[in-house]
């Protein structure tokens, strides 16, 4: 069971908006819930120039089969140009929790 279930990660450089992005995707069942780890420091390259911006990053529990809808639902959310979205394969998990995921994201 646990190949089905994903944790999908994004950034955003501020705590309402993180705040924002959890709970809608929460509310449209997208995910079962969402953790928002408090300001982290982010340093990139962005147009030829090494950037340092504090951001909070939100990680997602969700199924694969929602995943999808729960890309495209943060892009069009997002106010980045190119927000980050990393998604990382669940291996493993406790059958209640991975049970609660589930019902949790499907649809009504």
């Amino acid at each position: 069971m646990t190949g089905e279930f994903v944790i999908a990660q994004t950034t955003i450089d501020d705590e309402e908006r993180a705040k924002g992005l959890a709970r809608g995707a929460v509310e449209r069942r997208l995910a079962a819930c969402a953790h928002i780890d408090a300001p982290i420091s982010a340093v990139y390259r962005w147009k030829d120039a090494i950037e340092t911006d504090q951001e909070w990053r939100i990680s997602y529990k969700t199924t694969r089969d929602r995943l999808p809808e729960l890309e495209a639902w943060v892009a069009d959310e997002h106010t980045y140009d190119v927000p980050e979205w990393i998604t990382l394969p669940v291996t493993g998990g406790s059958d209640a929790y991975l049970s609660w995921v589930v019902e949790e994201t499907r649809p009504q």
